[in-house]
């Protein structure tokens, strides 16, 4: 199944983004269920949250992704929501 994994940041929380970003993408390219990923931008094109697809058996595995997460561990996201997504296109 895939899931859209979409996490929104603090407000004022790019410092902590840039921080840890190199372990972040570092933790998404040595994961096997990450299909896409990238960040979500404000008017101004910062980063300002998280857009990753998941193929997983099973929503917990994609908390578990979650729970493993260096973003979420250094406390960046105000918010996660783990939707399931249907692939139309692409």
């Amino acid at each position: 199944m895939l899931i859209a994994l979409i996490a929104r940041d603090k407000k004022d929380a790019l410092p902590i983004r840039l921080e840890n970003r190199p372990a972040h993408v570092a933790y998404l390219k040595a994961s096997d269920i990450v299909r896409q990923a990238g960040p979500l931008l404000d008017e101004a094109g910062e980063m300002c949250g998280s857009l990753v697809i998941l193929e997983v058996d099973a929503l917990a595995q994609a908390q578990a992704f979650v729970d493993g997460d260096p973003y979420g561990a250094a406390g960046l996201f105000e918010s996660v929501e783990l939707i399931p997504w249907n692939r139309v296109i692409g």
